[in-house]
């Protein structure tokens, strides 16, 4: 069992935030885009009274919207306070570092190099905070055909689930270009997807199969089961243990398995699939600890104060 794994910090906030304000405000409290990305997740907080809209604009004028915790852009909060929505922001405060530092280099007259997925909704909300100024770039092949002159002053920022080795051939391909490159002083790839990729790639080596608990849409859970492959041995993401295929188990080749899960997958879900790995013979658990994480991330103190429903 890589640890550490499951829940991070600003998921676990994020989530939080919903919960208490349901308790607030009482159902429904719509949620723009999924508060993580975790089905399981989505679909409990639905039993609560969250409603889960593509779009600000899908929200009754007035009502209680939260904006997710992969961020938003400003067009999306401008959106909302034109229909009068109360919105309360579940944005982790590792991706707001990353708005802030897409808003500053922009000031400063820098072209801001976005590393990440185009279609990723944090990718989306980092964008829009200067979209006259941002490029993204998904690959090496992106970064090499970048129309942009060698003296051009950009700024080097990721989205901050990818992995350090995903990256690390981009931003030496943006080095080679650039003469004028400047990065954050902290890296914008997230702790906890760090750590896990971390943990998983020392399981994996110790494995003869890896499985991911994770959705297929979360971006850092597909990271930890391509991290896992990358060592040679196989891998694969189980949303839940239904998907477990005993297929992956069986021919006598599989002695030890590896197991990890997502930044967004809930406990209940790894245990699941801990529970049908001893049924199926794998009996013995040992921890692989590779980190210990103690972050923690307050709550907003207008949900935190001893309110009833109302």
């Amino acid at each position: 069992m890589a640890e550490p794994n499951g829940f991070c910090a600003g998921v676990r906030r994020a989530i939080a935030m919903v919960e208490r304000a349901l308790d607030i405000h009482g159902a429904p409290v719509y949620v723009r885009k999924e508060i993580v990305h975790n089905h399981y997740v989505v679909r409990a907080l639905e039993r609560r009274g969250a409603v889960f809209v593509d779009s600000e604009q899908e929200v009754p004028e007035g009502a209680v919207c939260l904006f997710s915790a992969h961020g938003v852009a400003p067009a999306v909060r401008a959106g909302a306070h034109a229909r009068r929505l109360r919105t309360i922001d579940a944005t982790c405060p590792l991706v707001s570092k990353v708005h802030q530092e897409a808003r500053r280099f922009a000031r400063n007259g820098r072209t801001v190099l976005l590393v990440g997925h185009a279609a990723h909704e944090e990718v989306e909300g980092t964008y829009g905070e200067a979209p006259d100024r941002t490029v993204v770039v998904e690959d090496e092949a992106d970064a090499r055909g970048l129309d942009l002159p060698r003296d051009t002053p950009v700024a080097l920022l990721t989205q901050t689930t990818l992995s350090v080795a995903e990256t690390a051939g981009i931003t030496r391909v943006l080095r080679e270009r650039f003469h004028d490159l400047v990065t954050p002083a902290d890296s914008d790839i997230c702790y906890a997807s760090t750590n896990r990729q971390v943990a998983v790639r020392q399981v994996a080596r110790r494995s003869d199969l890896v499985l991911v608990v994770g959705s297929r849409n979360s971006s850092n859970s597909l990271r930890m089961v391509e991290v896992a492959r990358d060592t040679g041995t196989p891998a694969h993401l189980v949303p839940e243990v239904s998907e477990l295929r005993e297929s992956w188990l069986a021919g006598g080749a599989v002695d030890t398995v590896g197991v990890s899960a997502g930044a967004s997958a809930p406990q209940i879900l790894i245990d699941e699939l801990l529970a049908r790995l001893d049924e199926l013979g794998f009996h013995e658990v040992g921890p692989v600890r590779t980190a210990v994480e103690d972050v923690e991330f307050a709550m907003p103190a207008h949900l935190t104060a001893d309110r009833g429903p109302g």
